[in-house]
């Protein structure tokens, strides 16, 4: 390296000690430039005084340069310096370009600038930023915005600086190289899964096109032999859809033979697809695949429910042998359907409770739903069933579910993550009475009381309350988009299940679309926390897969769209913006 300084990431959480060492490292530096990207004057006593604190600690031998243009500033001077921070500065992108919105933003540019002024840069650098999982971000569309972008860039900044460490409540941690991306030894096509496990590489921000061949996770046997739950809950992050492709798309949507947007949801749903493949015009869906995962709850035992338990199993049965609504559905969209057992409180087929966990679960008002250890064996089967079916060719995934009382778990975990009194969002599930309702109430208040001690604990929280059929249903989603193949979303049971992949695989919901909008009260509290709008809205209260089935065609239709319709040039029609004759002189 010869006379080149050392480039240090140091990651934190707020308060963590992180900007201390950071000017630590400097200490032997005769004159050091402080970088801010925060505002050194503001309205905000908070803010002021904690600008004043950091400013005692450093001597006369700092000088402050206020900005947000970084790359430029350390190209311009290599002077050994202080970076603090690379939060401020993403929030700074983001408002320059409008970017808390609903709109996709792509700051792969400035990521690869910024990475390329550090890697340039000759002097000492210490580079301050917040850790994702250890900073405080607002549970709202933006904040998640702000989550998955900071998440990105400090792992192109850590790729192209010497050293990473993380400081915890003023200790410091050196944080290992990152290991080699392996070459995978399957494709999507082939049947047989890899044992390899692939993570991001964090030296290339830029989304991998999703036909590209990720290798499966160690979870995922074809054959039902029981799974590795070791670190079920670590999931690689989730790559993006492709940026680039979706801009693709909505400007193939400008030259085909319509008014710009005249499609409406259809339009957006075809970028996303598009965006989801890496390829415009997508390519048409030739292999949905609906899995239902079937499970009983001690809570039904309660009378919360319009329907004894026993029917959970019936109707594995009745979908077994292809009679339920979810096969009539699918059968008419081109998707196949299994159901798996992970916690009937019954004796099921072999070929069904290949992945069973137990044999129904706790009440989860007064205990635990299932251990900590079977909520790893149910994440490592979702797991395995969502590599099982994209290393056989699946190019979206739909997961249903099955079990009387289903409906007060899954309550139970939207309440608890969103925040919300019980009375706000329970429903009549099945059917009940005003008896039922009080009774599904008290048991929601019961389980949310538990359940709260685990919020910020995905696998606690899923053992606690969830089961283990709703435990593999996230495992299942999660999976999906680390696997980057699409997902449509069913109903209220399915989107708490959702809400929790989507915490333990950050940015999960991006190669996610909701199929529709339950009846049931959470069902809508549960899509506004996941920023997802329904394509349908048919008062349906099913489950099973239902409604995400009834929306595949028109996600199927999206692609028709883009792949069939004529452009204005094809069609020999005149776009608004041409002036009259002009395509008839060009045909000329």
């Amino acid at each position: 390296m010869g006379s080149r300084g050392t480039r240090t990431l140091i990651l934190g959480g707020v308060r963590s000690g992180k900007s201390g060492h950071g000017e630590s490292l400097l200490l032997d530096c005769p004159s050091v430039r402080y970088l801010a990207t925060g505002p050194t004057t503001s309205s905000d006593a908070d803010w002021v005084a904690r600008l004043t604190a950091h400013r005692a600690r450093r001597d006369d031998r700092y000088t402050t340069v206020e900005t947000i243009d970084v790359a430029a500033a350390l190209r311009s001077d290599q002077t050994p310096t202080l970076l603090d921070d690379l939060g401020n500065w993403l929030a700074a992108q983001l408002d320059a370009i409008g970017g808390w919105g609903d709109a996709p933003v792509d700051l792969t540019s400035v990521r690869t600038e910024i990475c390329s002024a550090i890697t340039d840069f000759t002097g000492e650098l210490v580079i301050i930023s917040p850790e994702v999982g250890l900073s405080v971000v607002p549970p709202t569309p933006a904040g998640r915005r702000f989550q998955d972008e900071l998440g990105a860039l400090n792992e192109a900044v850590a790729a192209v600086c010497d050293r990473v460490v993380l400081t915890v409540a003023g200790r410091v941690l050196d944080l290992p190289a990152a290991p080699a991306t392996p070459t995978p030894t399957s494709t999507a096509t082939d049947p047989t899964p890899t044992a390899t496990v692939l993570s991001s590489t964090a030296t290339d921000p830029a989304p991998t096109a999703p036909e590209e061949p990720v290798a499966a996770a160690t979870l995922a046997p074809t054959t039902g032999e029981p799974v590795d739950p070791t670190d079920a809950e670590n999931f690689p992050p989730v790559e993006p859809p492709d940026i680039a492709t979706a801009a693709e798309a909505r400007a193939r949507h400008l030259d085909l033979t319509k008014p710009p947007g005249s499609l409406g949801r259809l339009e957006e749903l075809g970028v996303w697809l598009a965006s989801c493949q890496g390829a415009c015009p997508p390519r048409q869906l030739t292999a949905p695949r609906v899995v239902v995962f079937a499970g009983d709850h001690g809570v039904a035992q309660s009378g919360v429910s319009a329907f004894p338990p026993e029917v959970t199993a019936q109707m594995v049965a009745n979908i077994a042998s292809g009679g339920a609504a979810v096969n009539v559905l699918a059968r008419r969209a081109g998707a196949t359907v299994q159901v798996i057992d992970m916690s009937v409180d019954a004796d099921t087929a072999p070929e069904v409770s290949r992945y069973k966990v137990r044999r129904s679960s706790g009440d989860l008002r007064i205990t635990d739903a299932i251990t900590v250890a079977e909520a790893r064996e149910a994440l490592a089967a979702g797991r395995a069933i969502a590599d099982e079916l994209v290393d056989s060719g699946a190019d979206l995934l739909i997961g249903g579910e099955m079990g009387i009382g289903n409906t007060t778990p899954a309550t139970v975990l939207i309440g608890t993550l969103t925040r919300r009194e019980p009375v706000e969002i329970i429903g009549r599930g099945t059917g009940i009475d005003d008896a039922g309702w009080i009774r599904k109430t008290a048991a929601i208040r019961d389980g949310m009381r538990r359940a709260r001690r685990h919020v910020h604990d995905p696998l606690s929280l899923l053992a606690a309350v969830a089961g283990a059929d709703l435990t593999a249903l996230a495992g299942f989603l999660a999976q999906a988009a680390v696997r980057r193949t699409p997902v449509i979303l069913d109903g209220m049971v399915v989107t708490a299940a959702a809400m929790v992949a989507n915490e333990l695989a950050p940015g999960a919901t991006r190669w996610w679309v909701a199929g529709h909008r339950s009846v049931e009260p959470a069902h809508t509290v549960a899509l506004e926390h996941l920023d997802l709008e329904p394509v349908l809205d048919l008062s349906m209260r099913l489950g099973e897969g239902s409604g995400a089935l009834t929306a595949l065609p028109i996600v199927a239709s999206s692609v028709d769209i883009l792949t069939s319709m004529a452009t204005f040039a094809e069609a020999g029609v005149s776009d608004k913006d041409e002036p009259a004759g002009a395509l008839a002189a060009d045909r000329s």
